[in-house]
């Protein structure tokens, strides 16, 4: 049986309390969001929505669901998103599969050269310049190439592969497979963990990606949700197909209508996230401890 000190007991309580009252203040805007975007517009003007709904209506969401530009930037996003993350995984993958290894000739200086991007960038002008050049612009590439891979995550990852038992490649080699099936049948299903963590932490990075969708997108059919987004959040200014008249439309308004787009443009996240939790508390540490 443990047993705690005073101090320790003290420091635990005191823990527990400062816990619970960052991740009530990091839910309550959440919160908030959610119970305006069912509420009416009158009560949410007035002040009357503080934690939960008042004067239940879900309008706003039929307002949100009215805009055809809405689907178009959600499809776009889910596209991004899905196809984004693939070539980000495979690009990490193949990265850091190499460089783990200490028979790789110029392992150091690639190491070397690749985290020195971290701390050094050539700036914005140059990279809109460079996807200008190579012809980007204003297609659905200049959303996946030029972010078709994170230094963290390959760093990360290489580390990852650095703790895999050696024993287990060596006894793969003695039966004659290739690096090709080493990596595909020991290295990747052993690292489950940080495959799942790395895919949510590039999933969600590129879903609620927009500063570069709007430099690089001037195609409003290209354009994904998040641009969509900051459009309404920004100017608070829904277009006329979201904000048509009608017999309710006090139970309404342009807060509430953005209240809702919000809510609808996290859904997707929040669905995904449990199916990968286990995952992710078992690889959130993923890199940290080098063997």
């Amino acid at each position: 049986m443990n047993y705690l000190s005073p101090g320790e007991k003290i420091f635990n309580v005191f823990n527990y309390i400062v816990l619970t009252l960052l991740a009530l203040l990091t839910l309550y805007p959440f919160v908030y969001v959610v119970s305006a975007s069912i509420s009416s517009a009158d009560a949410v003007l007035s002040g009357e929505v503080l934690l939960l709904p008042k004067d239940l209506t879900l309008q706003a969401f039929r307002q949100v669901f009215m805009e055809d530009g809405i689907w178009v930037a959600y499809g776009n996003t889910v596209f991004y998103t899905l196809v984004g993350t693939t070539i980000q995984m495979a690009v990490t993958i193949m990265g850091a599969y190499p460089l783990s290894k200490r028979r790789f000739m110029g392992r150091t200086p690639i190491s070397f050269f690749i985290a020195f991007t971290m701390l050094f960038g050539a700036g914005m002008i140059p990279f809109y310049l460079t996807v200008k050049q190579l012809g980007l612009l204003d297609t659905r590439l200049a959303l996946l190439i030029p972010f078709a891979v994170s230094t963290f995550q390959v760093i990360l990852l290489r580390t990852y592969f650095q703790n895999v038992p050696e024993e287990l490649e060596e006894a793969a080699k003695v039966d004659g497979a290739s690096d090709w099936h080493i990596l595909s049948r020991i290295y990747l299903p052993v690292s489950k963990p940080a495959l799942a963590t790395l895919s949510l932490l590039y999933g969600v990075g590129t879903w609620n990606a927009y500063f570069w969708a709007m430099v690089f997108i001037r195609d409003e059919s290209k354009i994904p949700l998040q641009v969509l987004l900051r459009r309404l959040i920004v100017s608070m200014n829904p277009t006329e197909q979201m904000m048509a008249s009608s017999d309710i439309s006090a139970l309404f308004s342009k807060e509430t209508v953005i209240y809702a787009t919000i809510v609808v443009a996290i859904i997707p996240v929040i669905a995904v996230y449990p199916f990968i939790q286990k995952y992710f508390a078992a690889g959130i540490m993923v890199g940290s401890v080098k063997g």
